[in-house]
């Protein structure tokens, strides 16, 4: 796979313009990345922006703190899928998990697996915030609640990807999903390392500067 179809080229900023977003998209669409990567209000315009491209629209989900409800973020996925979201990157919540809740984890994936069926779902589990056994136990529950992607980090936390959670990652879900690495991902080196490990797609705001091998 060419190097560019990696990418989820990304915008979640909270200060992020219809501007930028559209910006976003004309260079995903000129660089022919896999997705543009936008919060959730934003749904509309993106797939009306990468209509008839080979992009597609990817919509976060309960993000970055994963601590809505089920239900909330079941609407949200509903009505981004409504508005033209290909894929779906949803946190989970992170404070069930660590509390040993792992019902609750589970429920809450399968209520937005269940409202994007047919649709790509990421599963965000936010590895700054886990111990090695809750990363393995977290991408255990992903893979039940049948998610395509396990993914690092949200970049809003207390840190981003890191190779080794990366490669636990594709050794727990042995196949039976994908692996996207996201946060603190600025240049090629750090890039093509995750990818080595295992990542089957990034995602990073700085996607132009990686693809043309130059750091941020």
């Amino acid at each position: 796979m060419k190097l560019e179809k990696y990418f989820d080229h990304t915008i979640l900023k909270a200060d992020a313009t219809t501007e930028e977003v559209e910006k976003i998209c004309d260079e995903a669409v000129e660089y022919d990345f896999a997705s543009v990567c936008v919060n959730s209000a934003y749904t509309r315009l993106v797939s009306e922006k990468l209509n008839g491209s080979t992009v597609s629209t990817c919509v976060v989900v309960g993000f970055p703190l994963g601590a809505m409800s089920s239900v909330a973020k079941a609407a949200e996925t509903t009505c981004a899928v409504k508005d033209g979201a290909d894929e779906i990157d949803m946190v989970i919540a992170v404070g069930a998990l660590k509390e040993g809740d792992f019902e609750y984890v589970l429920h809450d994936i399968k209520e937005v697996r269940s409202a994007c069926e047919g649709k790509v779902l990421k599963v965000n589990i936010e590895t700054c915030l886990l111990t090695d056994e809750e990363k393995i136990k977290a991408c255990q529950l992903a893979v039940e609640a049948g998610a395509d992607f396990v993914k690092t980090s949200t970049g809003f936390s207390t840190g981003g990807a890191t190779i080794q959670d990366v490669a636990l990652m594709k050794k727990t879900v042995a196949g039976k999903a994908k692996v996207k690495a996201s946060g603190g991902i600025r240049d090629y080196a750090t890039a093509s390392a995750m990818i080595d490990a295992g990542a089957d797609r990034l995602g990073t705001s700085a996607t132009i500067k990686i693809v043309e091998g130059r750091t941020v």
